[in-house]
């Protein structure tokens, strides 16, 4: 049978291990990332949030995390939470239908409505946009902007 005194000192143990548990969880973050300038009220709007270049703008498999959101005006809001303090990119598609991918056309031309974090220029000379000119630091709470384009920029 335990004495008080070794109770008082297993319950201290306990209580302390669970604070250590508390102190060295790591911090997480949650991004919002608001799509502007949808064209379409049918569908969705799927988003894939990377936190390296691998993959990134196209890969339907690399990513931290995604999801898409139906379609409800010409803006859609979509939150990603527990993601780890860092840099990431964010890619979105206007799937009109619903294959959860951005279809091109033989030239690899867009045929559906697509957006990348921080809007850089996607044109034919520029190419697919890299992880570091589309990449944003991501905080407790963020949120990013991102403005849909339906064709290439000139």
């Amino acid at each position: 049978m335990l004495k008080l005194s070794q109770c008082h000192v297993l319950l201290a143990t306990l209580v302390s291990f669970s604070f250590a548990k508390t102190v060295n969880a790591e911090p997480t973050a949650t991004l919002n990332v608001v799509v502007n300038g949808i064209h379409h009220q049918k569908g969705e709007i799927c988003f894939r949030v990377y936190a390296n270049e691998q993959g990134f703008p196209m890969s339907n498999s690399s990513g931290s995390q995604s999801g898409c959101a139906k379609i409800t005006g010409n803006s859609v809001k979509k939150e990603f939470s527990g993601l780890k303090p860092g840099t990431y990119a964010v890619a979105v598609v206007d799937d009109q239908n619903g294959d959860r991918k951005l279809n091109k056309d033989f030239f690899g031309i867009p045929k559906e409505g697509f957006g990348i974090s921080k809007n850089p220029t996607v044109s034919i000379q520029t190419g697919s946009p890299k992880f570091r000119d589309a990449s944003f630091v991501v905080n407790k709470n963020t949120t990013v902007n991102i403005i849909m384009k339906y064709s290439l920029d000139s």
